[in-house]
């Protein structure tokens, strides 16, 4: 069942959403670094040093009509711009905030009106209490605002760090969900327990345009995350939504890599089914977790996944092993 949401967002003066995001430092500087703090020790971990936030640019690509994606250190953006003003999906980290308002202003008034969060990740959520300030009402699963207020605990062991109150989506939902916006009827759709437990995928009709979130990424392995209440069978079923949905020239955006069609993402679920089997044949025989990843189960995939490095593919035959475990 689809329900239909006509939004009234009030809107805020330029001048003070301006003022709001110039004071944003002052205000709420320990909990933004907090925050940052555990978003840097993951980028960390993955890539071997944080980023120098003052040396990200944004890149801004027109994609169709009023539609634009918005590039810069974490997930892509998308912005809807027009006379009702900006919808945006997913806000990157919060002290690309200004860069960023920067960049919509290129395209429009600059009154973001509306964000939504395809899911719970700091470089996707990170930019939320700034854009909440400067006038934007957050929509996204009911699960995503749970995991931002009472996060799972660090890597390490610690506590997670909740997001400040106005990092909050206001409107939740789990049901497919309407906004009627700038001559769009942008369909927000729940991708139940997939990369996480609160994903959404986001769908412009008029601009043929799918966005996925981090469920579906064109660069590297799947990751899974199981911490957040993803899933394998969720990624998959996923996977399946896009095919139904899409057309063959929906251009489809990723969480992360190049703007692909509905066959990328074929290939993107044949290879997780095929890399699964191989993990499945090989807990059969009793491998150990270590043994099944020293196996290469990913082998034959490794040259045909872009940007797959030994570490996200390792990651990733784990997490499908911890999937299985007791399954198979």
């Amino acid at each position: 069942m689809t329900t239909n949401c006509k939004v009234g967002v009030p809107g805020t003066a330029r001048g003070g959403r301006a003022g709001s995001l110039r004071r944003r430092n002052r205000r709420h500087a320990q909990t933004l670094a907090a925050t940052l703090s555990v978003v840097l020790v993951a980028i960390v971990s993955v890539r071997g040093q944080a980023p120098d936030f003052s040396k990200v640019q944004i890149k801004t690509t027109k994609l169709a009509g009023s539609f634009y994606t918005l590039e810069g250190q974490g997930g892509t953006i998308g912005v809807l711009a027009g006379p009702d003003g900006v919808l945006m999906v997913d806000s990157q980290f919060a002290p690309l905030s200004d860069k960023i308002l920067t960049a919509v202003r290129q395209i429009s008034d600059g009154r973001v009106r509306v964000l939504i969060n395809t899911h719970v990740h700091g470089d996707h959520t990170g930019g939320n209490e700034n854009f909440s300030k400067a006038g934007a009402t957050i929509f996204a699963r009911e699960n995503l605002r749970m995991r931002l207020a009472k996060p799972s605990p660090q890597a390490n062991g610690q506590p997670g760090v909740p997001a400040p109150p106005l990092a909050l989506p206001v409107v939740t939902y789990d049901a497919p969900l309407t906004i009627h916006m700038n001559g769009e009827d942008v369909r927000l759709i729940p991708v139940p327990v997939a990369h996480t437990d609160g994903d959404t995928m986001v769908y412009f009709p008029n601009a043929n345009v799918l966005m996925t979130g981090d469920f579906y990424r064109s660069t590297g392995y799947p990751n899974i995350d199981r911490a957040n209440g993803g899933t394998m069978k969720g990624m998959l079923d996923g996977f399946d939504a896009v095919m139904r949905l899409a057309g063959r020239d929906t251009r489809i955006v990723p969480g992360h890599g190049e703007i692909v069609d509905k066959n990328a993402v074929a290939a993107h679920r044949d290879m997780m089914i095929g890399v699964r089997d191989k993990v499945a044949a090989l807990m059969r025989q009793n491998k150990t977790q270590e043994e099944v990843v020293a196996a290469r189960p990913t082998a034959d995939y490794d040259a045909k996944v872009t940007g797959a490095t030994p570490m996200t593919a390792d990651r990733f035959v784990g997490q499908l092993y911890a999937e299985l475990k007791g399954k198979t």
